[in-house]
């Protein structure tokens, strides 16, 4: 394939709004649209078509890491239209590209629908603020979302560990210093480790991987700094458990103890394909750490949080099978994807029935 040729590719992939764009051996050109895959209409990728695309887009530095460990990951600039993030891994001896669009223009509170009081849950000076869900789910670009709103409007100075950077933010009300693991710092840990020196107020964590950059991020919340991270988590009781059982049992009780007192909310997020019209539409559990909660945490029982979210309304909480069935209600989305998503899907197929719907799945229909 010549330059043009990818250049033509990914100029479809950011004028379709597809998502991802996926480059396979054995498979024509793929778009990720709306959460469906479609083949774009052109010839089969071979393995040559593959490794000159790679080449053509793919710094020295990331081919010999290619090279060495069988995969990569990085960002690049597509002009000025968008930037992309790209993931390539070796299969079956062959090279397999998976470019991930990322669009320059940040979206608003209420282009993504997120809850309203997170405005003023991130003008906090201090805690920990945690952003879940799966891949894909939309955790890169409310973080954006939040980043930019305190640029616009605090006076604070932002630090982002990112790997790879993806939504690039500029100086605005706030001065924004963007680190790439990898090019501008060895890791997560040691970027956080070292970014308390830089006097920052506000520090986002691209992702909690391991024990140490976990620790690192509630040290920082617990010093005064107003720290965002993710973890591929569903759930807000979820999130909670799975940052105190990444501890050592000796420690756990200590962890409970920080948590309390640092965690201000968790955001848990699902990306869902819209049936009223094209595109998607994003479903949302949201915690805010009340007294009560903290109470709930500290004393280790999180399997109570479920209820204290359903109690909690007036504090903007809701769970994320409530969110969904509003959508499915408002007919956004279908019973079968809120039931894919949901988090008690035994639950959300009884209400279907119980409301005269059908799922459209013989398995879960076969007894009304």
């Amino acid at each position: 394939m010549s330059t043009i040729q990818i250049d033509r590719l990914l100029d479809t992939v950011v004028r379709t709004g597809a998502s991802d764009i996926h480059l396979t051996v054995g498979r024509k050109p793929t778009l990720r649209l709306h959460g469906g895959l479609k083949n774009l209409d052109t010839k089969v990728l071979n393995g040559e078509d593959c490794v000159a695309l790679m080449k053509q887009i793919t710094p020295e530095k990331a081919q010999q890491e290619l090279q060495e460990e069988g995969s990569c990951d990085f960002g690049f600039a597509f002009g000025t239209q968008a930037r992309f993030r790209v993931a390539i891994f070796r299969q079956r001896g062959d090279i397999t590209l998976v470019l991930r669009l990322i669009p320059n223009e940040l979206l608003t509170f209420e282009q993504i629908g997120l809850p309203k009081i997170l405005k003023e849950l991130i003008r906090r000076p201090r805690g920990l603020f945690i952003v879940t869900g799966p891949t894909g789910s939309g955790k890169t670009t409310s973080l954006a979302t939040m980043i930019d709103y305190v640029n616009d409007n605090l006076e604070r100075h932002i630090v982002t560990v990112e790997d790879p950077i993806e939504y690039y933010h500029y100086h605005k009300k706030s001065i924004v210093n963007q680190r790439e693991v990898g090019n501008d710092v060895p890791s997560f840990s040691e970027a956080l480790r070292r970014v308390l020196r830089a006097d920052p107020d506000v520090i986002l964590v691209g992702e909690m991987r391991d024990l140490e950059t976990i620790e690192a991020a509630i040290r920082a919340a617990e010093t005064g700094h107003l720290v965002f991270a993710t973890l591929h988590t569903t759930g807000a009781s979820g999130t909670i458990n799975r940052i105190i059982d990444a501890f050592p049992t000796n420690q756990q009780e200590q962890v409970r103890v920080q948590l309390s007192t640092s965690l201000i909310s968790v955001l848990s997020q699902v990306l869902l394909r819209r049936i009223d019209k094209t595109g998607r539409v994003a479903a949302y559990e949201f915690l805010v750490v009340t007294p009560a909660v903290a109470n709930l945490i500290r004393e280790n029982k999180t399997f109570r949080i479920d209820s204290a979210i359903q109690t909690g309304r007036k504090f903007g909480m809701q769970l994320l099978d409530d969110h969904l069935w509003s959508l499915y209600e408002r007919g956004m989305i279908s019973a079968e994807e809120m039931i894919d998503k949901g988090r008690d899907s035994n639950s959300l197929t009884q209400k279907v029935h119980n409301t005269g719907g059908t799922v459209g799945r013989t398995e879960l229909d076969k007894d009304e």
